[in-house]
């Protein structure tokens, strides 16, 4: 890490001194380059909880060395989350992938486009793999009321050791605070929900695209809603067609649908839906997880997802998707208070 730095600032190793500073005590390390004084906090992780826990510590600490004392956050690979966060909070970053964003004055050095040379074989646990996401899921749909471990497992059907785990990793991450009474509650939504998206993948589910002769994406929404409930196929609404429905935030061409399973091909047939990539409007998903039904409710007659659930589809969604997120985030994903 040192010698990075130093490469940063064109001084040589031996021109980089770290130190222990008495006013500073739980700071990685304080380091001295080219006239400039960086109080570091290293994490293992570059994802947004470990991010927003380095950001909160290193700027107190560099303020207890001085005014011009420069914190610095230090990670192997830093995500997209977490580097937003630390240029909204006023905190440089650098990480041992080669990137960093290090702006303060008469200093600015930005560095982007490194890969991460850090990534861990295989697929890692993750509290937001599909099945373990029920559990953020239904903290997000209830961030207002505290619940307990036994009544947080009954409620997302899954059982009691899977949900300790899960809830374990959350805790761990500093996404979640149980109380005296064993009660669990979010520390912040926001940072949950922003950290969930930030891993999210809309290509784990089966997508099976085509087109529905339609004038516009409600005709197509509302003709496909009726006929996958008049089949018996449970079915909610997401992406763009979901976020119409629920701020009717402008209009929109692709309707994206999940249903419980696969339908029949007869079903399809009866909808005269026409099984192709090219110029599709329509996306039926066959989720990974019947956890995306969470909370899902109807909306002028069609059944749509939850918020939640809503504004991560939209991640990967085409058209004005990223207005579309915005605008249900700011209506409906709001939280008054932070545990």
């Amino acid at each position: 890490m040192t010698v990075r730095l130093g490469k940063l600032f064109g001084e040589a190793p031996s021109e980089v001194r770290p130190r222990q500073d008495r006013r500073a005590p739980g700071a990685d390390t304080v380091i001295e380059i080219a006239g400039t004084t960086f109080v570091v906090e290293y994490k293992s992780s570059g994802s947004t909880a470990p991010v927003s826990a380095a950001i909160e510590k290193v700027r107190r600490l560099a303020a207890s060395v001085g005014p011009r004392a420069i914190p610095l956050v230090v990670v192997p690979f830093m995500g997209q989350v977490g580097s937003r966060r630390c240029e909204e909070a006023g905190v440089a970053w650098l990480d041992l992938s080669g990137n960093a964003r290090i702006v303060a004055p008469g200093i600015r050095v930005l560095v982007e486009g490194q890969p991460n040379q850090f990534k861990s074989r295989g697929r890692p646990s993750s509290a937001f793999a599909p099945k373990s996401s029920r559990i953020s899921r239904w903290l997000l749909m209830h961030a207002e009321h505290p619940v307990k471990q036994r009544d947080l497992a009954q409620a997302t059907d899954m059982d009691e050791g899977f949900t300790s785990r899960i809830v374990s990793r959350l805790e761990e991450e500093s996404f979640v605070l149980r109380g005296q009474d064993g009660e669990l509650k979010l520390r912040d939504p926001d940072l949950l929900l922003a950290a969930w998206r930030e891993t999210y993948d809309f290509s784990m589910h089966q997508v099976i695209q085509g087109h529905l002769a339609a004038r516009s994406g409600e005709e197509a929404l509302r003709f496909l809603a009726d006929g996958l409930r008049g089949e018996g196929v449970r079915y909610a609404a997401t992406g763009l067609a979901a976020a119409w429905l629920l701020t009717k935030f402008s209009g929109f061409r692709l309707t994206t649908m999940y249903v419980a399973e696969r339908p029949a091909s007869e079903v399809l047939e009866s909808l005269a839906f026409r099984e192709e990539e090219r110029g599709a409007n329509v996306w039926i998903v066959v989720p990974k997880d019947d956890g995306v039904f969470q909370g899902a409710g109807e909306r002028d007659g069609i059944a749509c997802v939850h918020p939640v659930q809503a504004y991560l589809d939209l991640k990967d969604q085409p058209e004005r998707a990223k207005e579309a997120a915005e605008q249900l985030r700011s209506e409906l994903l709001k939280w008054s208070s932070h545990a």
